[in-house]
């Protein structure tokens, strides 16, 4: 799969995705870093086919006016030590991807996973 990795979360999520054989950009691999604004990393999405990696609801906004991104993972845990939200993302690692293979709009929460229509 292929991760856009947005300035709200860390840069070891983007290597933990690379570990596992995902095609990923974290917003500090590009030019303006954790400065890209938000219309350029929705148009990179598109362009690209990638699944955004946020914690920002504005973009899920965009995604039901149908604007992309093409697939949302919104990361929905409040404030979270990196560690954390690592094994969070351990612990769901097969349900999660399983799920943005068959849906657009993934919500992960420190309790669930929940599938937007």
């Amino acid at each position: 799969m292929k991760f856009l990795v947005d300035a709200q979360l860390p840069c070891r999520l983007a290597l933990w995705l690379r570990q596992r054989g995902h095609d990923v950009i974290h917003t500090l691999d590009l030019s303006q870093e954790n400065r890209t604004p938000d219309p350029f990393l929705l148009n990179l999405a598109n362009q690209d086919a990638r699944t955004l990696v946020t914690k920002d609801t504005d973009f899920e906004i965009t995604h039901e006016l149908g604007q992309g991104p093409p697939k949302l993972l919104l990361i929905a845990t409040g404030i979270i030590h990196n560690n954390e939200l690592l094994e969070l993302f351990a612990r769901n690692e097969n349900t999660l991807f399983d799920l943005l293979h068959q849906h657009t709009f993934i919500e992960l929460s420190r309790t669930q996973l929940i599938v937007h229509k």
